[in-house]
């Protein structure tokens, strides 16, 4: 399929998409500053409808999965235009000393992070339900990432926010997800669920940039969610 990016953002994603060269992500043919000829799929499974239909811990292992190929160690350099974790977190930055509370608590979370971070990767930026598809005999395969580059950790942090709010704040399904990701990434739960902390303010900040006061609570009620179980 040929991508024609129009949003100056959107011309960047071209940039992870060819240094992870197929492994873990839809292969690029071509690209430029603009567009991107990259690998399509036809295949109507997805990981929404699955994880809507009774399979939604299995949808977590497998953009576990998926996710870990892309933060594998590659022979060439990293992209020199991707922008730093600690930079992607301005709109929090700025929102945090005007909202308070959730906000500056999920800021708190962030710095925490920051100070301790595991070597940089390449990031997606944007995992979710909808940016992992099924390619069949090449498994399941990333599209549209963001131009980030930093802890592994925040990739993982969007899995607790979709696939949408009524999964997500039913009742126990943090708990079940945590010890999952926690294996299939070892990664500590305690840090996992800062990184969920941390994205959720993030997130609400940028619905606040948006003028969208529904997301900003979907996100505020995650951050809820997760300093409950941070504080158990």
């Amino acid at each position: 399929m040929l991508k024609i990016a129009h949003d100056p953002e959107e011309k960047f994603g071209r940039l992870p998409l060819v240094y992870w060269s197929g492994q873990g992500a839809a292969s690029v043919y071509e690209a430029d500053t603009d567009a991107v000829l990259m690998e399509r799929t036809d295949s109507r499974r997805n990981l929404f409808h699955m994880a809507m239909t009774g399979s939604d811990v299995d949808v977590t292992r497998i953009i576990c999965r998926t996710v870990a190929r892309l933060h594998a160690p590659r022979a060439g350099p990293i992209p020199s235009d991707l922008v730093p974790l600690d930079r992607w977190f301005n709109s929090l930055e700025a929102a945090a000393p005007v909202q308070g509370g959730l906000f500056a608590r999920a800021l708190d979370a962030a710095k925490t992070l920051f100070a301790d971070p595991e070597p940089p990767v390449v990031l997606h930026g944007d995992v979710h339900h909808a940016n992992i598809l099924d390619f069949g005999d090449r498994g399941w395969l990333a599209i549209d990432p963001k131009r980030v580059v930093g802890d592994r950790g925040y990739d993982y942090a969007n899995l607790f926010c979709n696939p949408e709010l009524p999964v997500v704040t039913a009742p126990g399904r943090l708990q079940r997800h945590l010890p999952v990701v926690a294996a299939e990434t070892g990664l500590a739960p305690r840090r996992i669920l800062l990184w969920v902390l941390a994205y959720a303010g993030l997130s609400a900040a940028w619905f606040i940039e948006d003028g969208d006061d529904l997301g900003v609570e979907s996100d505020l009620t995650m951050a809820r969610i997760a300093i409950a179980e941070l504080n158990r």
